[in-house]
């Protein structure tokens, strides 16, 4: 079995990211109706639902932004996935222009309505609720499942709570409600009762963790973030009185800055939301114009340039080729001569052919030895012995022509200067 060791990027600071499950069957009308009702009021600048065409089948997406203090403007994208029997999950990515803080509004909290008993705020492992106290499986075996889905949960931060004695109306409160809103829909929250302690930490040795008594962990996860660790991230004494929780909300605090890789999934959301974001103010959609103006600009120069060196290379060529016949033919004249030839002088030896025409034969005789290469191998040869006869003729021919032209010359010179042969010549 192939086993990916590819590491996944680590999560920008910019970025916030969840995820959960809606269980009721009107997710996308209930995203509609808030994500009106929050731009009529002003909270969303804009919010757009994506078309089909953009999304996988039986998925819905949508866009929203809006602005937090100091006007820092943020951009998210939520997709909701097809219905199945347990409900649609929903996984959330969103991008401020600054690094996050965590005192901003929730991203969630800007699509989805925070009711009483609002149906889409479930965690999508453990099935567990946001902004409650969820009370750990009474049986051991589902006790010890739920804790591990939690510690292979890369998505969201898992506090467990160990109550020493069954605590009033004020210490079954959830913790999760004093965190910064920020972390409001990425904690959960488990609750071990009094006698669950050691099935708790029986669940979780495998990991190297332990829940004090009476206490809080705040789980690693697997694998645990870069600067994880169990001592830092326990607390030994948990009033559950209604009074603040000061330790515990610091150890959340502290886990959720600590630098971690995209969770499984992460990174194609944040993929389509920088590069897929279509939900633009004017000013936006005129710099992506120019951007794309720029882009066809360059790539219309890059294209003249590539005809016009072509261009100037074919020029090139045909003034070469040009050149090439003009030689050739100025070559391939007869000589005159400049001067009568005095009477009885020997006519000019017949020059053999100049160096273009014996080029021009060598590759005409190439050219039939490749057409001909498909004849029968004796058929093949025969023509090659005739061939290199024939050349071996046509040089004998023209030494013999060119003694007798070179002998006649010689007499010439001498009836000319009125020298005889001598006896010895």
């Amino acid at each position: 079995m192939h086993i990916s060791t590819t590491v996944p990027p680590p999560t920008p600071s910019t970025v916030w990211l969840a995820r959960g499950r809606h269980t009721g069957p009107t997710g996308p009308d209930v995203l509609r109706k808030h994500l009106r009702e929050c731009k009529d009021s002003g909270t969303l600048q804009d919010f757009s639902e994506l078309p089909d065409t953009e999304t996988a089948e039986g998925e819905s997406a949508f866009e929203a932004r809006w602005q937090v203090p100091d006007e820092v403007t943020v951009r998210a994208r939520l997709k909701l996935s097809e219905w199945s029997g347990r409900g649609q999950e929903w996984a959330l990515v969103a991008e401020a222009e600054r690094p996050w803080d965590l005192r901003w509004p929730s991203p969630a909290g800007m699509f989805w309505p925070w009711e009483t008993d609002t149906a889409w705020g479930q965690e999508t492992v453990t099935g567990l609720r946001f902004l409650d106290t969820n009370p750990l499986p009474a049986d051991d075996k589902e006790l010890r499942r739920t804790l591990r889905a939690a510690l292979h949960d890369t998505w969201t931060v898992h506090l467990v709570v160990h109550e020493a004695m069954t605590p009033d109306e004020r210490g079954r409160r959830s913790l999760v409600g004093l965190l910064p809103p920020g972390l409001h829909h990425r904690v959960v929250e488990h609750r071990a009762a009094p006698h669950q302690l050691r099935t708790v930490n029986w669940a979780l040795k495998d990991f190297g963790v332990e829940v004090p008594r009476g206490g809080a962990l705040v789980l690693p996860g697997s694998p645990a973030p870069d600067g994880y660790d169990a001592g830092d991230f326990a607390v030994r004494s948990v009033f559950l009185d209604g009074s603040h929780p000061t330790e515990v909300l610091d150890s959340v605090r502290r886990y959720a800055a600590l630098p971690a890789p995209l969770p499984e999934g992460g990174d194609a959301l944040l993929t389509l939301l920088r590069e897929k974001w279509q939900l633009l103010t004017l000013e936006e959609e005129l710099a992506r114009e120019r951007e794309l103006v720029a882009m066809y600009k360059e790539a219309l120069e890059a294209m003249t340039q590539s005809r016009d060196l072509y261009r100037e290379a074919a020029e090139q060529a045909h003034e070469a080729l040009a050149a090439y016949r003009e030689a050739a033919a100025e070559a391939g004249e007869p000589r005159l001569p400049a001067q009568a030839s005095a009477p009885g002088s020997a006519p000019a030896p017949k020059k053999s052919g100049s160096p273009f025409q014996q080029l021009g034969r060598t590759l005409e005789r190439l050219k039939e030895s490749t057409m001909g290469s498909l004849r029968p191998a004796s058929t093949e040869s025969s023509r090659v012995r005739d061939e290199a006869r024939q050349v071996s003729g046509e040089a004998t021919d023209e030494a013999t022509d060119k003694a007798p032209a070179d002998a006649a010359e010689t007499a010439g010179h001498r009836a000319a200067d009125g020298s005889e042969p001598t006896a010895g010549q």
